[in-house]
């Protein structure tokens, strides 16, 4: 077994992007002390692969993470890819695909969050921080099963002066 030291980042890879890039851009800022350790440099699945074989991917991501991030904007409880049925090895008549593994509905978000929080409860995953990429936290727009689980906070705000600013110092502290 691995020691839990790396930071788990899952979100809406597309429509997330620019809250996704900003953690990086902070981390790799040498002025900024955003420290971690990201966990999708452990293991590699390409979107070639199988659903299930991307899963098990994103188990062993988690399986060496401390920290669980969830970016949360206007499409991540929708998300529907890594869901078997979007799989060209599914099959509606049988409860196994025609590579004989078990049929799972989950997306990718739903599977990720509900690994979170099966390892939270277990106490193998220290934290779990969800970041809403809008100014305000919003818990109709996160997937239903982590409402009630870790930090909400936003990824910027809206200042006195009516410009919006990115949320450096909750999220750091949020992560640390």
């Amino acid at each position: 077994m691995e020691y839990r030291t790396k930071t788990y980042i899952a979100g809406d890879w597309t429509g997330d992007q620019d809250a996704i890039s900003k953690l990086y851009e902070w981390k790799n800022n040498s002025k900024l002390i955003l420290d971690f350790v990201d966990a999708h440099e452990y293991t590699q699945a390409s979107d070639d692969d199988l659903f299930c074989s991307i899963k098990s991917s994103l188990r062993k991501r988690l399986n060496v993470s401390k920290t669980f991030v969830l970016i949360v904007g206007k499409q991540t409880k929708l998300l529907t890819k890594g869901s078997c049925q979007f799989c060209k090895s599914y099959s509606s008549y049988h409860t196994r695909c025609y590579r004989d593994y078990s049929v799972d509905y989950r997306s990718y978000i739903e599977y990720e969050c509900q690994m979170a929080i099966k390892d939270y409860n277990d106490g193998l995953l220290k934290r779990i921080v969800i970041i809403y990429n809008y100014a305000n936290v919003d818990k109709s727009k996160c997937p239903d099963c982590i409402t009630n689980y870790g930090k909400h906070i936003v990824m910027y705000y809206h200042g006195k002066d009516g410009k919006d600013y990115w949320n450096y110092s909750e999220i750091k502290e949020a992560l640390s």
